[in-house]
């Protein structure tokens, strides 16, 4: 951050960021930016938060906060720093009139009342920060530690650690190893380069070494890949194919998919014999030439490579591919594929699939499924409704559903592949409307005899279609069942699944977090039942439910991204990810994506307030709409494990971090709140650690010294649930004004601990009493006081002539009885 002189404007501090070789997609960006206006500051802003991780300081559900300082407690705005300044207020309008007026406090929560906006001062000294209000002429800076607002409840503060936006960039790789560019301007102006898409170009390298003999792997590859051209491949796609063993060779040029005809035509070149030794480099740059015969250059075009066998020679062609411009999508089939594989993926950013020899898993065809373009209209591309498969035993029935909903149905393939007989399995499938299609329907592939096609015309009924397969083999044999399908309209995007990982290359012991994000365009789409299947190298595959609940390994709730920890690591390897998501009629809903940015309500200039138009409030109803039944599956590409010890594991992962702690005073006790973690990341139960200090930096850097909190009956629940505890603080003098913060850490059975929860706290704050129009403060503090001093005279005096009649009747009647004799006695 250094100054910089921008012409027109004097001694103007700006923003000054300089990023290298920043890979997004195939361009690449070398940029500084150096000017105060809004749109470079907001572009900084966004950049911050795709590049280096950081969040918002300010927060759109919390904007005030209790702040005590010099032992006076106030209510402050969320925002960093604390030193922009500006007033509380209220506006109101009706028609096209407003008034404005300050705010007053809330009776529950002691914070200013609903409606209350915090409108800044135009004119300001404070520099920071972009990462609150970068709108403001004199913010130029990030805040650091000297300007960082700790006790703001903001994101940042919480995913941080209480961190300045400014020491977490400057801990990226972009900052950690470069020094200070010493220079009052810019080394060279920003050059932006815009790119128009073309026709998508895909070669398809594959494997026909002596290895894909074994384990049926030349006819998994005829299936998957004979799917992924008549199913999967967007029309307008030019697509070659090349194979290759010691040596490559060029089955067929590229050919454009005008026509099913075209489709048909290319699932000829498909390998049908394996043999010879493996030369991948040989085999890419066969691809190369093949696109280069109608290409000028490599730029944007992609390569599939398959292969199952290992390659000392891939070192020799690593800088020719990652020159190339060409995207290289790998897919590593069984468990020798070569580790360097991946290098071809990293270099060029593509994707990278692992299959493993498990016919069960149906990972082959789903790494083909998973290869779609990634940019043009998204009605041309194919969605996966279905990938099962299952051994079925001799004359018994594999059976299932598939929901069709409203957004797909062009272009709807049902596929039935089986690994054993050359005959077809009894095929039945029931429409929504109860229109039989039978194995008679089904067409069966001339070049491969496992494989039968079933294509609904014109646009598939919306609802549930039911299948029946009855294995008609002499022995068991695996059946699967693949169901994809393309956008009904042009007006209406899909229901689309992305399933991520944290990282293509992990160490033990650090676990791995599983996304998958479920949309309708822009729209997060809410409540489905989100499943995820990893499949290890060797032995079993392992299911975990994602959610979306804000805990955990999910940073923010209900953002349609559903996340998991995963740890239930079976060796070093490779791993394959697959999403299975299901969403209910009565559960599922669409959320508007409403804007995060932050809304600016006014300005003060020269004393007077300015008010912006209110912000609009979507309605309930468009914030959340029914979207009905409906299924997905996705790939989510494959990761390396290294350093897993090899005579298996003990307890090495801590419960994870608690991110949503919650506390608030409630008479005189303190209620505290949190999703529970589990033993292990998410997953178990854990035990708890609380701790509570008057000092948020104290309770940060020396938990361990805070003052603890008496758990001894507080109960643990299972990993995401909701736990709520409440106690009398002890040894803590409450008054007006007192703040606590609380903290915790989760530990489990080995002793293991999870790192200290975000800080919340609690604090008792009386709002001073409103003024009358009509008197000083003074005086309604001197008349409050006489006022209460004459009720309460009053009233005592009352109590002391009522006790005293009392007394003397009860007296005379006591002696009236003494006289009457007993007869008169009770």
């Amino acid at each position: 951050r250094t100054p910089c002189l921008i012409p027109g404007i004097d001694r103007s501090y700006c923003l000054q960021t300089e990023v290298s070789d920043l890979y997004l997609g195939l361009v690449v960006f070398r940029f500084h930016i150096c000017s105060c206006s809004s749109t470079a500051k907001v572009f900084v802003h966004e950049w911050a938060h795709l590049r280096w991780g950081v969040f918002d300081e300010y927060n759109n559900d919390a904007p005030f906060y209790v702040s005590v300082n010099s032992g006076k407690a106030s209510v402050e705005a969320t925002r960093c720093s604390a030193s922009v300044t500006g007033k509380y207020i209220v506006q109101s309008c009706t028609g096209n009139s407003c008034t404005t007026r300050e705010c007053k406090s809330d009776e529950q929560t002691k914070l200013y009342e609903a409606g209350c906006k915090f409108v800044p001062e135009k004119t300001q000294n404070a520099p920071a920060s972009i990462m609150y209000m970068q709108s403001l002429p004199s913010v130029v800076e990030f805040c650091d530690q000297s300007t960082h607002n700790e006790k703001a409840t903001n994101l940042q503060n919480k995913m941080c650690s209480y961190h300045s936006t400014w020491e977490v960039i400057m801990n990226s790789m972009d900052f950690s190893n470069t020094s200070p560019i010493n220079s009052a301007s810019p080394p060279f102006e920003t050059a932006f380069s815009l790119l128009q898409t073309k026709d998508r170009v895909v070669c398809l390298v594959l494997d026909v070494s002596g290895s894909m003999d074994g384990n049926n792997r030349i006819k998994r590859l005829k299936q998957a890949a004979e799917i992924f051209l008549l199913q999967i491949i967007e029309t307008g796609s030019w697509v070659g194919i090349v194979t290759f063993h010691s040596t490559a060779q060029i089955e067929t040029y590229l050919q454009q998919i005008i026509n099913e005809n075209v489709r048909r035509d290319l699932t000829k070149y498909l390998p049908i014999s394996a043999g010879g030794g493996t030369n991948i480099c040989a085999g890419v740059h066969k691809g190369f030439e093949v696109i280069k015969q109608k290409y000028s250059n490599l730029y944007g075009s992609e390569i599939v490579l398959l292969t199952d066998g290992e390659d000392g020679g891939m070192s020799s062609c690593l800088t020719e591919v990652k020159n190339s411009g060409s995207i290289i999508h790998t897919i590593a089939l069984g468990p020798n594929a070569s580790p360097e594989l991946e290098q071809f993926s990293n270099m060029t950013g593509g994707l990278r699939f692992y299959a493993t020899d498990t016919v069960d898993s149906n990972g082959l065809i789903d790494a083909f499924s998973g290869i779609s373009s990634g940019s043009g209209n998204i009605s041309e591309q194919s969605i996966q409704l279905e990938s099962t498969a299952q051994s079925v035993a001799v004359k018994q029935w594999m059976n299932g559903t598939v929901t069709v909903d409203s957004t797909v149905g062009n272009d709807t393939f049902f596929v039935v592949t089986w690994d054993r007989s050359t005959s077809p399995p009894d095929i039945l499938l029931r429409d929504p409307k109860g229109k039989e299609y039978r194995t008679s329907n089904f067409t069966a592939s001339n070049l491969n005899l496992q494989t039968a096609r079933l294509n609904i015309a014109g646009t598939a009924e919306v609802g549930d279609w039911y299948y029946w397969i009855q294995n008609k083999h002499t022995d068991s044999q695996v059946i699967s069942m693949i169901v994809t399908s393309r956008a009904a309209s042009l007006a209406v995007p899909p229901v689309t699944v992305k399933a991520l990982m944290n990282k293509d290359t992990n160490n033990f012991p650090n676990p791995m977090v599983i996304y998958a994000e479920v949309s309708q365009g822009f729209l997060p789409v809410l409540g489905a039942t989100v499943m995820a299947t990893v499949e290890p190298q060797t032995g079993s595959a392992v299911e975990l439910k994602l959610l979306d609940d804000g805990s955990g390994a999910d940073i923010t709730k209900n953002d349609g991204v559903y996340s998991k920890y995963f740890t239930s690591f079976r060796g070093n390897g490779r791993y394959n990810l697959k999403v299975r998501v299901q969403g209910k009629d009565k559960t599922v809903r669409l959320r508007r994506r409403q804007s995060r940015a932050l809304y600016v309500p006014g300005y003060i200039e020269n004393g007077e307030i300015k008010m912006n138009a209110p912000r609009p409030e979507p309605s309930d109803d468009e914030i959340q709409a029914k979207l009905g039944s409906f299924n997905r599956v996705a790939s989510g590409g494959s990761f390396v494990m290294e350093n897993v010890p090899s005579g298996g594991t003990t307890d090495v992962f801590p419960p994870c971090k608690i991110i949503d702690l919650e506390a608030q005073y409630e008479e005189d006790k303190i209620h505290l709140s949190w999703t529970a973690p589990g033993n292990d990341f998410d997953v178990g139960q854990g035990k708890y650690i609380i701790k509570m200090s008057e000092s948020l930096l104290d309770l940060r850097n020396t938990f361990e010294d805070a003052t603890s909190v008496n758990t001894s009956s507080l109960v643990p629940k299972p990993a995401g649930t909701k736990e709520s505890f409440q106690f009398k603080p002890e040894n803590v003098t409450i008054e007006n004004g007192t703040i606590i913060y609380f903290a915790i850490r989760a530990i489990d059975n080995a002793s293991l601990t999870s790192e200290v929860s975000n800080i919340a706290q609690a604090a008792l704050f009386i709002p001073p009493k409103e003024s009358s129009p009509d008197s000083t403060p003074n005086d309604d503090v001197i008349n409050e006081g006489i006022n209460i001093l004459t009720i309460v005279l009053i009233v005592a005096g009352s109590i002391i002539a009522v006790s005293i009649a009392v007394s003397m009747i009860v007296c005379i009647l006591h002696k009236k009885n003494r006289r009457g004799g007993p007869e008169l006695r009770m």
